[in-house]
C-alpha cells in the first residue's frame, strides 16, 4: 500500500485524461469544471486504497474509483441548486456560473457517465459495482430528503440524526472502499467488513465536521467557522445540548437560534457557550471516538495482513485528528 498523497497524484492524472471534451460544449464544460475544482479526493483514494489492500493493483480500480468522484460531484451540483449556494471550494458553483438549467442537465449526465464507468470491468464485476452504486445513490437521495425535512422539524432525535448523515455522508464512504474491494474479488464477508469499515469512518467523519464547523480553526477549517450555527442547522451538537442541557441552557439555546437581531459574530459566540456548558461539545468528540473505534474492531475480522491493518487503522486515525 501506498500513501495517501500517491493514491491522489495517480488519481488526479487519472481524472485529467478523463476530461469530456466533446459537444454540446454546454453540457460537458461544466462537468469538467466541477471535477477540477479539487477537494480532498478522499472517496477516490479509498477505492484505490481498498483494491490494494486486497492484493490488486490500484490501476485496476481508476474506473471504480473515478465513478465515485464523478458521482459526488453530481451530487454537489444538485445539493448546491438546492441551498441556493454561491460558492463551492471557494469557486462560483456550476447554477451560479452558468445557469440553473446547466446545472440540473450537466448533474444528471454526470450521473450516467459515473454508472458507464463500470462498463470497463468484466460482467460479473460490473454487476456488482452496479447494483452497489444504486442502492448507494438512492440512500444518499435519502439522507438528502431527510436533510431537507429537518430544517422545518423541532423533534428531530439524535438516531433519526445519525440516520440522516449515514445516508447523506457515510455510505458513499463505505461503497467507495467496497468497489476496491469488488475489483480485488475480495470474499463477499471482506466486502462487507470494508464497507462497514468505511461506514463508521463515515459518520464519524461527519460528526467531526458539526464539531469543527464550531470549534475548527478558521484558518485551516476553509469554511466560515460557525456557519451551522448561522443556518440554524440541528447538527449533533445542538442535539446533545437539547438532550444534556439543563432548561435554562435549552431554552437560552432554542432563543438564540431563533434571534435575529443578534449579531452573527456575537450568536455564535453564545451559542458555542451552550454546547460546552451543557457537555454537547465533549459529547460529540466521544461520538467520534466511538465510531472511530467501531470501524476499527471491524478489521479485526478483515483477510488481510497485520501490516495492512495497522495501515488502515493509521489513515482513520489520521482523518479523525485533522483540523480542517
Amino acid at each position: 500500500m501506498q500513501n495517501i498523497e500517491v493514491y491522489q497524484k495517480s488519481f488526479i492524472k487519472y481524472l485529467k485524461d478523463f476530461a469530456v471534451d466533446k459537444e454540446p460544449i454546454n453540457l460537458y464544460e461544466p462537468i469538467n469544471y466541477i471535477l477540477k475544482l479539487g477537494g480532498k479526493r478522499l472517496r477516490p483514494v479509498l477505492t484505490l486504497m481498498s483494491a490494494e489492500v486486497f492484493g490488486e493493483e490500484a490501476e485496476r480500480a481508476m474506473n471504480a474509483a473515478l465513478s465515485v468522484e464523478v458521482f459526488h460531484n453530481f451530487s454537489l451540483i444538485h445539493d448546491d441548486i438546492m441551498d441556493d449556494a454561491p460558492l463551492r471550494r471557494g469557486q462560483q458553483t456550476v447554477h451560479e456560473k452558468w445557469d440553473l438549467n446547466t446545472g440540473i442537465l450537466s448533474g444528471d449526465a454526470m450521473l450516467i457517465l459515473a454508472y458507464q464507468l463500470f462498463e470497463n470491468y468484466e460482467p460479473n464485476t460490473f454487476q456488482a459495482l452496479a447494483k452497489l452504486f444504486s442502492k448507494t445513490a438512492l440512500e444518499v437521495c435519502e439522507g438528502q430528503q431527510y436533510d431537507i425535512d429537518f430544517e422545518t422539524r423541532n423533534d428531530v432525535t439524535i438516531p433519526e440524526y445519525l440516520k440522516m448523515i449515514e445516508y447523506k455522508t457515510a455510505v458513499l464512504v463505505g461503497a467507495a472502499m467496497k468497489m476496491g474491494a469488488i475489483v480485488a474479488k475480495a470474499s463477499k464477508d471482506d466486502q462487507k467488513a470494508i464497507y462497514d469499515f468505511g461506514r463508521y469512518l463515515g459518520i464519524a467523519f461527519q460528526l467531526q465536521d458539526d464539531y469543527l464547523d464550531a470549534f475548527g480553526n478558521p484558518e485551516t477549517f476553509g469554511k466560515q467557522v460557525g456557519g451551522d450555527i448561522l443556518e440554524n442547522k440541528k447538527t449533533y451538537l445542538y442535539l446533545k445540548t437539547i438532550e444534556l442541557g439543563s432548561n435554562q441552557e435549552k431554552d437560552s439555546l432554542l432563543e438564540k437560534m431563533s434571534n435575529d437581531s443578534i449579531s452573527n459574530d456575537d450568536k455564535v459566540a453564545s451559542v458555542k457557550v451552550l454546547f460546552n456548558n451543557s457537555g454537547a461539545s465533549e459529547a460529540t468528540q466521544n461520538a467520534v471516538k466511538d465510531y472511530t473505534e467501531k470501524a476499527f474492531s471491524v478489521l479485526e475480522t478483515l483477510n488481510i495482513s497485520e501490516d495492512k491493518k495497522q495501515l488502515l487503522r493509521l489513515f482513520g486515525e489520521q482523518l479523525m485528528n485533522r483540523r480542517v
